[in-house]
């Protein structure tokens, strides 16, 4: 991972890269989520997703490498692909997945950092501890697991380690605990999951976070993908429901772009202001639809980016 002297100008926030020692782990399963794979394909099968093919021909470090330095990128942060569900699985099968994802990312090109997933089940804040000495740059939740305050009170200690180390959290759509057990059905549209299901969770998690994970945790940088849903346009509603006031220039609340154009991004813009929007593609789920914000957007996430590597060095 990213061992770069001078710090990032250009960053993207959520990419995903399939790494051979989390492929072969997957492999290994008799049951979801698993993979199934050729020479040059790996089929991914996991539960409540339709199964997605993976092209090894370019789902590999070299050529992301090229791709990152085509988008004009200093540094993109890896994360899990959370609807998988690795980390709501029992204990001991989470952290296997999860100890082979640190072994792939761990030996990527300095073009990448990486997010560190932990295991929901009997929530360990020791397990913050350790994908950071990983070289991690912060945490990653699957948005189920906080879209409740019950769920929220789940993941306090993991929440809660991350504040005390200053250590970012990135919220991700993908289940919590109790989550599906069964493959999508194979009648629905492949983007139904993506605008329905990630969109709920997102919001879901941003209203549980800013109501109240927020109070216990006024400074902890936490980072929503997919524009927390656009949750923020919601707070009208939420006062007209009696829900309590929130901040929405919250300084340490950040949304990443991924999957949205120009119009939500200057709506989101303008409702949290300019500062707390930051770049992020979704490589190779999506090709990013191109803004003239990007610019901005980018060094938005390098300025997040950066504070990390600060907090770290100190």
């Amino acid at each position: 991972m990213s061992t770069a002297a001078s710090p990032p100008t250009a960053v993207d926030v959520h990419q995903h890269l399939w790494t051979e020692p989390l492929l072969d782990a997957l492999a290994a399963r008799d049951r979801l989520p698993f993979v199934t794979r050729s020479d040059h394909a790996a089929i991914v099968h996991c539960a409540g997703e339709r199964a997605y093919a993976i092209d090894l021909t370019t789902e590999n470090p070299a050529c992301r490498v090229r791709l990152v330095e085509d988008d004009g990128l200093d540094l993109a942060l890896i994360a899990p692909s959370s609807p998988i569900g690795i980390e709501a699985l029992p204990g001991d099968e989470a952290r296997e997945l999860i100890a082979a994802y640190l072994t792939g990312v761990e030996s990527l090109p300095g073009a990448f950092a990486a997010w560190g997933p932990v295991a929901l089940d009997q929530a360990d804040a020791g397990d913050v501890d350790d994908v950071l000495a990983h070289g991690c740059v912060g945490i990653t939740l699957p948005a189920g697991a906080l879209a409740t305050p019950d769920g929220l009170d789940h993941v306090e200690p993991l929440i809660a380690r991350a504040n005390e180390l200053d250590a970012p959290v990135f919220i991700h759509p993908g289940p919590g605990l109790g989550g599906p057990t069964r493959e999508a059905s194979l009648t629905e549209p492949v983007w139904w999951t993506a605008m329905t299901d990630y969109v709920a969770q997102m919001q879901a998690a941003w209203l549980a976070f800013a109501t109240i994970g927020r109070r216990r945790h006024p400074h902890l940088r936490v980072v929503f993908a997919l524009l927390a849903g656009g949750a923020p346009s919601l707070s009208e509603r939420l006062a007209v429901r009696g829900g309590p006031p929130i901040d929405l220039r919250d300084p340490f609340a950040f949304y990443e772009s991924s999957s949205f154009g120009a119009r939500a991004i200057e709506a989101m813009i303008e409702r949290v202001g300019a500062d707390q929007v930051v770049y992020g593609s979704d490589r190779p789920v999506v090709e990013p639809p191109p803004t003239e914000r990007d610019p901005m957007l980018r060094s938005n996430a390098a300025r997040l980016v950066s504070r990390v590597e600060s907090a770290v060095a100190a």
